[in-house]
C-alpha cells in the first residue's frame, strides 16, 4: 500500500485525503488540518431541546402532567434529536475537507466517555462534543479541566450525588484511572480526597458549578499536597506527576498506528509530550511525521468507521444516508455517543470478531452488487433472514482504475491502494478474476473491477492498515 493511501486511512477515515497528502506533503497537510475551520453554530435539530436548568425542569414537569399522546410526541422528539445528532457528526467526518479534526474528536470522545444513554440531555452531549472539537489540537491539561466541569461528565459519572459528608468517588476515580495517569500511579487516598474536592460540583446552565451548601471546603491531601483543592487544582496537581504523559500517548498510538504500541515508543513520545507542556498539536506532528517514515502498515485493524467510509468512497457512493452509517456502526460495536462503559471501545481485535467480519463481508457484497444499504437491510443481516429481491433499491457503483492499463497493472493499482501486503495465493486469485485477456475499454469492464474489489474486501490484509 502506498504511504499516502495508508495515512489517508489513518488520519481521515478513507482514501479521500490521498491526493492532498501527496500534493502538500505530510507536514503541510497536518498544518492545514490543524487550521481547518469548523461550524460553531447550534445545529437546528437542537433548537427546541432544553438548554437551561429551568427549561429542563419545565420539560420534566410537562411530562408528568401530559397525556399519553403528548408523552409519545416528546419521546419521538428526543429520539429524532438523537438520530440527527449522529447524522450531523457523521456528515462532518464524511464531508470535511480535512477530517483529521473529526478523527481527533472521535478519539477524545472515546477517551472522555460520556454517553447519551446515561446523560439523557442532548444539549449537554452537544456541549461535550464541542469542547472536544474546539480543543482537539489544543492542550491536554486544559481540555481535561473543561471536560471535568462539563454537565455531561458530571451527570455521566454521578457527581451530582457527590456531596460533603456523602461522597461519590466515581468521577474522582475515573479522572485518575482512565482520563489522565492510569492504574498504579495513585492511591486510594488520592481518590477519596479527590472526591472531596469535587463534592458539590453539579450541573449548571453553562457547565458544572459548585453548590455552596454541599461543597467540601476542608483541606485535602492530594498526591502529597495539602489545601482546599477544587476541580482545576486536582488537574494541575495530576499533571505535575512523573507518569502523566504515557497513558495518553499510548492511546493516541493505538488509535492511529498500532493496536499494540511498543512501550519504548510510548515512553519516547510521552517524554516529548511533557517537554511540550502537554500541547497536543506538536505531539501529533511528531508522531505522524516520524511514524510516516517507517514501514509500519498492517499493525492496526480498521475500526468500523474507517471500514464503512472507505467502502463508500471506493465505490463512489455519495448519497448514502448518514443515519444508515450510524446503524452500521452500532451493529459493529461502535455506537457513537453510547460506548458500553466508561472505558470506551476496546479497539484492536474487538473490531474483527467472527460476527463483525461476516457483517462486513455481507455489507461489501450488497454494495458491490449495486444494492442499497438501509436500516431494514442491516436488520435483516443481523437476523439472518433473506429479503425479497424487490425490497432492495438499486444504486450505481464503480471503482476507479486506469482504463489504459491491463489486468496486472490494474490489480497492482488496486493492491497499492487497498492492501498492505499481497500474498502469492491472493495474487493468483486476483489474476483469475481479472484474466490476461481483460479489456479495460469493454463496456462491462467496470463490473469486473468491482468484482475484483469485492474479492479484495474479504482478504485479511484488507482489514488492516
Amino acid at each position: 500500500m502506498k504511504k499516502s493511501n495508508l495515512w489517508s486511512l489513518r488520519l481521515g477515515f478513507s482514501g479521500k485525503q490521498t491526493s492532498k497528502i501527496e500534493k502538500l506533503g505530510l507536514e503541510k497537510f497536518l498544518k492545514q488540518s490543524y487550521n481547518s475551520k469548523f461550524d460553531t453554530s447550534l445545529p437546528s435539530f437542537l433548537d427546541d431541546d432544553p438548554k437551561t436548568l429551568l427549561e429542563l425542569k419545565e420539560l420534566r414537569e410537562s411530562i408528568k402532567t401530559a397525556d399519553s399522546e403528548a408523552k409519545k410526541k416528546i419521546l419521538k422528539k428526543e429520539v429524532y434529536s438523537a438520530v440527527e445528532f449522529r447524522k450531523w457528526w457523521i456528515a462532518k467526518m464524511r464531508n470535511d475537507e480535512f477530517p483529521l479534526r473529526e478523527n481527533m474528536v472521535c478519539f477524545w470522545h472515546n477517551h472522555f466517555v460520556s454517553t447519551s444513554q446515561k446523560v439523557k440531555v442532548n444539549y449537554w452531549i452537544y456541549q461535550h462534543n464541542m469542547i472536544l472539537r474546539e480543543n482537539a489540537f489544543g492542550n491536554f491539561k486544559e481540555l481535561t479541566k473543561q471536560i471535568l466541569k462539563s454537565n455531561a461528565m458530571v451527570r455521566y459519572l454521578d457527581n451530582g450525588d457527590n456531596k460533603k459528608g456523602k461522597v461519590n468517588e466515581n468521577l474522582s476515580r475515573e479522572l485518575l484511572e482512565l482520563f489522565t495517569i492510569g492504574i498504579g500511579n495513585y492511591t486510594e487516598d488520592d481518590i477519596k480526597n479527590g472526591a472531596k474536592a469535587l463534592a458539590g460540583l453539579n450541573i449548571g446552565d453553562d457547565g458544572a458549578v459548585y453548590r455552596k451548601n454541599i461543597e467540601d471546603n476542608s483541606n485535602k491531601t492530594y498526591f502529597g499536597k495539602t489545601g482546599n483543592w477544587k476541580a482545576d487544582d486536582l488537574v494541575d496537581i495530576i499533571f505535575e506527576q512523573k507518569n502523566i504523559p504515557y497513558l495518553i500517548t499510548r492511546k493516541i498510538l493505538k488509535w492511529f498506528v498500532y493496536d499494540n504500541p511498543p512501550e519504548d515508543l510510548v515512553t519516547y513520545y510521552g517524554d516529548y509530550f511533557r517537554k511540550e507542556k502537554f500541547e497536543i498539536q506538536p505531539l501529533l506532528t511528531k508522531i505522524f511525521t516520524e511514524e510516516f517514515k517507517k514501514e509500519n502498515s498492517g499493525n492496526k485493524i480498521k475500526d468500523p468507521l474507517v471500514y464503512i467510509l472507505q467502502l463508500c468512497d471506493e465505490l463512489e457512493i455519495n448519497d448514502i444516508n448518514d443515519a444508515v452509517i450510524a446503524v452500521f456502526l452500532k451493529q459493529q460495536g461502535m455506537d457513537l455517543y453510547n460506548q458500553t462503559n466508561v472505558k470506551g471501545w476496546d479497539g484492536g481485535n474487538s473490531w474483527l470478531t467472527s460476527q463483525i467480519y461476516l457483517q462486513r463481508n455481507n455489507t461489501a457484497d450488497l454494495l458491490c452488487s449495486g444494492k442499497s444499504l438501509n436500516r431494514r437491510v442491516l436488520k435483516t443481516m443481523t437476523n439472518g433472514v433473506e429479503k425479497e429481491k424487490s425490497e432492495y433499491e438499486k444504486i450505481d457503483v464503480k471503482v476507479a482504475f486506469d482504463s489504459d492499463g491491463n489486468n496486472k497493472s490494474i490489480i497492482s493499482e488496486l493492491s497499492d491502494r487497498l492492501l498492505f501486503n499481497v500474498s502469492d495465493s491472493a495474487q493468483k486469485d486476483m489474476e483469475n478474476l481479472l484474466k490476461y485477456d481483460f479489456d479495460p475499454k469493454d463496456p462491462h469492464a467496470d463490473f469486473a473491477v468491482v468484482r475484483l474489489f469485492n474479492y479484495i474486501t474479504k482478504l485479511p490484509e484488507y482489514q488492516l492498515i
